[in-house]
């Protein structure tokens, strides 16, 4: 039994497919490569490949060897510019895991390829969607890292909400400087309560759709952050929302960052 192999296809179809792995890494580690650092890299590991496999070498476990250690460290420094071992390491992994996510969109796509060249299509519409994938998954990931659960006191009233630290949010009360967190309207309204009118003022602020505006604020006891450590703010400054914050009511409260 014998195979018969096209250099040349299997040249191309590496060559598209590596260059693929290489703009999904790039992307999950947000690195800084152009798209001719990138071609350099996939036709180098394309050819590597090549020859790899047309080399008379015995063994399979020398050739898996040179697959996964010689030819993907060559791809990866020559695609990417990584230069020292930590980034290396991260971009190593990360080339398994665009790979094993790309494959399993290809593997369920595969079955409505009916002609070979369509296959090229296929592989770019599988590069987009874990692409999508990825930044679902990463927008998630950040949501959940800046997550943390926060106290709120004012008299005798206590009240906790899931807050979240969002780093554009840098509203601060233009008289005495303070930052501004934003709370939900509803819990507002149930923590806050009948509040004296001599401690409610109106903060201006502009955001996407909205070139100017007026927040109700109004300062409170204090607050607990609960990240790693606990966090204490005497006298914050609370403005209150118009709208609801979370549609899906995953957290409360928008904490300004320059409260730490």
């Amino acid at each position: 039994m014998y195979y018969e192999l096209y250099v040349d296809v299997l040249f191309l179809v590496n060559f598209m497919m590596d260059y693929l792995l290489l703009l999904l890494v790039r992307k999950m580690l947000r690195c800084t490569a152009t798209h001719g650092r990138i071609f350099l890299g996939a036709a180098l590991g394309s050819f590597l490949t090549c020859v790899v496999v047309v080399l008379p070498i015995p063994y399979a476990v020398l050739k898996f060897i040179l697959f996964h250690m010689f030819v993907n460290t060559f791809m990866i420094r020559a695609g990417l510019k990584i230069k020292n071992m930590r980034e290396f390491a991260k971009a190593y992994i990360m080339l398994y895991v665009g790979g094993f996510m790309l494959g399993g969109v290809l593997e369920a796509l595969h079955q409505y390829v009916r002609v070979a060249s369509l296959f090229f299509a296929i592989a770019v519409g599988g590069y987009h969607i874990v692409s999508k994938l990825w930044d679902f998954i990463a927008a998630v990931h950040r949501i959940n890292q800046y997550k943390c659960k926060v106290d709120l006191y004012l008299g005798e009233r206590r009240c906790q909400v899931t807050g979240i630290i969002d780093t554009g949010n840098g509203l601060r009360d233009p008289v005495s400087g303070k930052p501004v967190n934003i709370l939900d309207k509803t819990v507002a309204r149930q923590f806050l309560g009948d509040v004296k009118m001599s401690q409610v003022r109106y903060v201006p602020y502009h955001s996407i759709g909205k070139k100017e505006g007026v927040i109700l604020a109004l300062t409170i006891d204090q607050m607990c952050v609960h990240k790693d450590n606990e966090c204490w703010i005497q006298k914050p400054l609370i403005g209150v929302s118009e709208e609801m914050i979370s549609a899906e009511g995953e957290y409360q409260m928008i904490l300004n960052p320059n409260i730490f």
